[in-house]
């Protein structure tokens, strides 16, 4: 079955169900290749890209902003009414916090290096338990009444400052319209305990960062030893164990099935679990069409019961 577009409840936008992140755009992607993906990302009826302000500032001599830079560049040339951009901030050292100050700052920052005269999803990337959640509110509410946000999203909040951000933006225009959560087949417990019953709640879409747990779930590791010396070991090693690997098994047997990819089916099953559209990023152009064919790739039940059941240890 077709998953086809979907809605963002609370913004005018449709989007496919694939949200692509930014991460690698001015890091593991250079102009060229980073044209090149958003290109075919966008013939291939995408249309949602997610970056942040600190992209990418874990690499030696950046100093974040060169993903937003790189997509700036795209969309000088092609348009920006070709995609719907979702960018963070609170990671960013020089424009840390959530002070109205240092949010503003951040802003102003990253509609500079878009070129774009508006954000049309700004996410707090992090929360900052200095400034109370009223207050972060008012200065969301602020930035979308001056034009510089259309729509607030959150991430990287504790559920209960998640609950109590939506009671009380309920019906303000910074009630907040998605979360960015961590969930995967390997990463179960935190969000399916206490996020997915507020995203029931508010009816918010979800688009999960680590949707492929950091390149695990595509099926290219089987072992420890496929692991080693790759260039995200460290983030890899941390889903490293013998019950993620038994989650690979399974992943690739449900692929076979269907003649698809793993990386496929695993998004899939998050879209078979309530998500918007799982966020996953690429470095090369040909790693895209498995991205993309989440959205013709329907799993069945009983599909779904298998891969439930074998990530029951993350559940």
């Amino acid at each position: 079955m077709e998953h086809g577009m979907a809605v963002i409840k609370g913004t005018e936008f449709d989007v496919f169900p694939l949200n692509l992140g930014g991460n690698t755009f001015g890091w593991t992607s250079d102009r060229e290749e980073t044209f090149a993906v958003l290109d075919a990302f966008v013939a291939a009826g995408g249309n949602f890209v997610d970056t942040a302000d600190s992209y990418s500032s874990w690499v030696p001599g950046n100093e974040g902003g060169e993903s937003e830079r790189a997509l700036g560049a795209w969309i000088k040339e092609r348009g920006a009414d070709k995609l719907i951009i979702a960018t963070k901030s609170g990671a960013l050292e020089a424009v840390a916090g959530r002070s109205r100050e240092a949010t503003f700052r951040a802003v102003e920052g990253s509609l500079e290096r878009l070129g774009v005269e508006s954000i049309d999803i700004f996410y707090y990337h992090y929360d900052d338990e200095t400034v109370s959640i009223e207050e972060q509110i008012i200065i969301a509410q602020d930035l979308i009444a001056q034009g510089k946000i259309k729509h607030l999203a959150l991430s990287n909040y504790t559920p209960e400052r998640l609950a109590e951000f939506f009671e009380k933006s309920a019906g303000t225009s910074a009630q907040p319209v998605a979360l960015q959560p961590h969930y995967n087949l390997v990463a179960r417990k935190d969000y399916e305990e206490k996020v997915q019953p507020l995203v029931e709640k508010h009816d918010v879409a979800v688009f999960p960062y680590f949707a492929l747990a950091a390149g695990l779930l595509t099926g290219k590791y089987t072992s420890k030893g496929d692991i080693a010396g790759k260039a995200r070991v460290g983030q890899l090693e941390r889903y490293a164990t013998d019950e993620a690997f038994a989650v690979v098994t399974e992943l690739q047997a449900v692929a076979d099935e269907l003649g698809a990819a793993p990386t496929t089916v695993a998004l899939a099953w998050l879209i078979a679990h309530g998500v918007t559209a799982p966020i996953a990023s690429v470095s090369k152009v040909e790693q895209l069409a498995d991205l993309m064919a989440v959205k013709d790739l329907g799993l069945s039940a009983e599909q779904i019961a298998r891969l439930d059941k074998v990530s029951e240890p993350f559940a």
